[in-house]
């Protein structure tokens, strides 16, 4: 084991000199950097795999999304992930950026397969904290997005809706909108009836947001159609 964290911290340390030696540091030449160290980590262990992702959660200036890709992108760590793993992932949030990769990324992916029950993502509804209520929500979006693996599940993205739709933070009310017009793609006639009966507690931009995707198949049609003008 003591060779196996040594040389992580090896791994961690050579990505984050890579990215922080980077002359253009966008996200499309950080994301390079994950692609190559994702190739050559492919054989690893899952273990392995997630102790360097949490090193990198802890160097500075690192953004989040690679410690999550590197997960990601190896089938067995990430089907390794449980409650204790994903709690340590997301500790530390502070902006939606950081939440939404999280969610799409790691826990939407480890809910839909079963590796965490719906108790878990309640919990994180029910925080005090706005960044892992936004969590909740976002990770119904990789139940739902089909590029994301996503079947479609109204039950269980309307059921952290539910919970949520007295939350006026704007981080939860976004991220609300989002989910709704998620599953409207897969199951439109839930998510009207979902508004109907609620309408006169949800919060007035996801009725509008999501009515607009649900007629004319986006969220700001009059932002859209300036920008053709």
């Amino acid at each position: 084991m003591g060779s196996d964290v040594s040389s992580s911290e090896a791994f961690a340390n050579e990505i984050a000199g890579r990215i922080r030696a980077l002359r253009n540091a966008k996200t499309d030449a950080v994301r390079a950097v994950r692609r190559e160290f994702s190739k050559r980590l492919a054989k690893s262990p899952a273990p392995f795999v997630i102790e360097l992702a949490m090193r990198l959660l802890r160097e500075p200036a690192i953004h989040r999304f690679v410690a999550y890709e590197l997960v990601q992108h190896h089938r067995v760590a990430a089907s390794s992930l449980r409650q204790k793993e994903l709690e340590l992932f997301g500790h530390g949030m502070s902006e939606w950026s950081e939440v939404d990769c999280f969610a799409c990324y790691l826990s939407g992916p480890a809910w839909r397969e079963g590796q965490v029950s719906d108790n878990v993502i309640h919990g994180w509804a029910r925080s005090n904290d706005r960044w892992w209520r936004r969590a909740a929500i976002v990770s119904t979006v990789p139940l739902n997005n089909k590029a994301r693996g996503g079947n479609g599940d109204a039950r269980r993205t309307l059921g952290v809706c539910e919970m949520l739709l007295g939350d006026r933070d704007d981080m939860v009310v976004k991220a609300m909108s989002w989910a709704l017009r998620e599953l409207s793609k897969r199951d439109s006639q839930s998510v009207e009836r979902f508004l109907d009966e609620h309408r006169e507690v949800i919060a007035a931009r996801v009725v509008r947001e999501v009515n607009n995707k649900l007629t004319t198949g986006l969220k700001n049609p009059r932002n859209n159609v300036a920008r053709q003008k």
